[in-house]
């Protein structure tokens, strides 16, 4: 199966909250794992979130004072769309914004606690995160596919060229630079093929990067996917909401109701909602992303 194919999924017809008490749903999350021979994980927003790189309230008020007076915004995803000025400004919230949620934090408890439960088994990671964090918490880099991008790295703004660059040092410099929200006009990065202006390497347009590093991960992702999908294996998704849910969600129901081998595990805060065609072999746990973790690695812990 291929990526393409993989994304072929559709939203299944009927959903429902599941009605077991949640420790009961903790120890069958826990059996469900044991069991399985292959583990697919889906990493969404809501788990990041959970591990504590929230993008709003606190965290960005704290984090960006000076960018909340200066352009009123008010949190760190809609300011990813600010129409700053020009790119001295554009770079400026950048360098901060790809500091405080892909340089500066260290690989998160709640990201480590998840490579402790699967570190084990045959296991794949599919994520819309760009923090970087499953790299950070030891998952191995052909063992994860990021298909939206990473805050490490940036392009052509245009995409003239099948070609990202590392950008870490670049923010550092930016970051100890920047003054009132904006970087030194020395330091904007311009395109080294067409002399363009630079950009995020984020799918957010036409013009999105897919380096060979990206069709490497979507091959080792597409490889993994022909060996799980006849075997015992578990969909592991976490934090996958409805916002983007054509990348992992629904493509997660679609392998599980195609497939007698294949359970489901639904992390979500507000959205564990699982197909009632899947029966016994869904569970949604609709709680606290990292209490259900923690919960379901302290007993797995135990297991062994």
């Amino acid at each position: 199966m291929t990526f393409r194919e993989f994304l072929s999924g559709m939203s299944a017809s009927n959903y429902i909250f599941q009605k077991m008490p949640y420790e009961e749903q903790i120890k069958k999350a826990v059996h469900m794992i044991k069991e399985a021979e292959y583990i697919l994980i889906g990493g969404g927003a809501g788990l990041s979130a959970a591990a504590g790189l929230t993008y709003s309230g606190k965290r960005f008020v704290d984090n960006f004072p000076e960018f909340i007076e200066k352009y009123g915004m008010t949190d760190m995803y809609r300011a990813g769309f600010y129409p700053f000025p020009n790119e001295e400004a554009r770079w400026g919230y950048w360098s901060k914004h790809v500091y405080v949620n892909r340089i500066e934090p260290e690989a998160l408890p709640l990201y480590k606690m998840l490579h402790e439960i699967v570190k084990d088994k045959s296991y794949f990671v599919l994520t819309t995160n760009a923090d970087h964090q499953f790299y950070k918490a030891g998952f191995g880099d052909d063992r994860i596919f990021a298909t939206q991008g990473d805050y490490g790295s940036i392009q052509c703004l245009r995409g003239c060229h099948s070609k990202v660059y590392d950008n870490i040092k670049m923010v550092n410099q930016m970051h100890q630079a920047r003054r009132d929200c904006m970087v030194p006009s020395y330091m904007v990065p311009k395109c080294p093929v067409c002399g363009g202006p630079m950009t995020m390497n984020l799918r957010c347009d036409q013009y999105f990067v897919e380096d060979d590093a990206w069709y490497k991960a979507e091959k080792n992702f597409g490889e993994f996917l022909n060996k799980c999908e006849n075997k015992k294996t578990v969909l592991l998704e976490l934090g996958v909401g409805f916002n983007t849910p054509t990348i992992i969600r629904f493509p997660f129901e679609k392998m599980a109701k195609e497939h007698d081998s294949i359970s489901l595990i639904r992390l979500n805060m507000d959205e564990a909602v699982v197909p009632e065609s899947l029966a016994n072999r869904a569970l949604g746990i609709n709680a606290d992303i990292a209490q259900s973790i923690e919960d379901i690695g302290n007993q797995f812990c135990e297991c062994y």
